[in-house]
């Protein structure tokens, strides 16, 4: 590359070269890319809040199930799975309860924050869904698979109504977030993949959010010590 084609390049703020001639270019004069074109790189690499966005999908059921065991997997500390159904977990993952008693004798914290199936906000949102499997039946088959991990250390359940429209699902430092469009149910909502890398970024927004949910949640067992 001559440096007269290079000094054209820098001599145009307005001109932003194709990433391999910034490349050739930048390693001709010996200095980082961001230097000759810092504009390039800010449209390129993630240095806001965005940065913690890992990937969008357009509905949650185009996320990859092995995507979902890697974070459970993955998680030492907290998985909190607050579905206002949970339902389709136990379809998806047929062993989970296996796993979720696993991960608990480990010393991970399993938290599951769900709809109650009596609840008015739960009769409201079978009518405006109207679909054969209601919001309340959807629960109350998790509420039974839930009895398998009633009586293990860690794991604990509560009811909660307000997180009827967004479902939060945390694994330490990342998490699977589903706003609830409209009518849709949730495996036709869109989902964010997040991964904290920042104090009151995205990340920690949706974990206030649901603490704030956690805290003011009824026992599922009432006969459950508050974790």
């Amino acid at each position: 590359m001559d440096i007269k084609t290079v000094s054209r390049w820098l001599a145009d703020e307005a001109r932003v070269p194709h990433p391999r001639h910034r490349w050739a270019a930048a390693e001709a004069l010996g200095v980082d890319e961001s230097v000759l074109w810092p504009e390039a790189i800010r449209n390129t690499v993630k240095i806001g809040p965005d940065r913690e966005i890992v990937t969008v999908y357009p509905y949650r059921s185009a996320c990859p199930k092995s995507v979902w065991r890697a974070l459970i997997t993955a998680a030492d500390s907290t998985i909190t799975l607050a579905g206002y159904t949970n339902y389709f977990l136990w379809l998806e993952h047929p062993n989970l309860a296996k796993v979720l008693t696993r991960k608990a004798e480990q010393g991970c914290k399993i938290r599951f924050l769900i709809g109650d199936p009596d609840s008015n906000v739960t009769r409201h949102r079978e009518d405006i869904e109207a679909v054969p499997l209601t919001v309340s039946t959807r629960i109350r088959i998790t509420l039974a698979e839930l009895e398998q991990l009633k009586r293990v250390p860690g794991v604990e359940a509560r009811f909660g109504d307000e997180h009827i429209s967004m479902s939060v699902f945390q694994f330490d430092d990342e998490m699977l977030v589903t706003p609830h469009l409209a009518k849709l149910v949730g495996h036709d909502s869109p989902m964010l993949h997040l991964k904290r890398y920042q104090n009151d970024g995205l990340y920690d927004r949706f974990a206030y959010h649901a603490n704030e949910l956690w805290s003011a949640g009824r026992h599922v067992w009432a006969d459950q010590v508050s974790g």
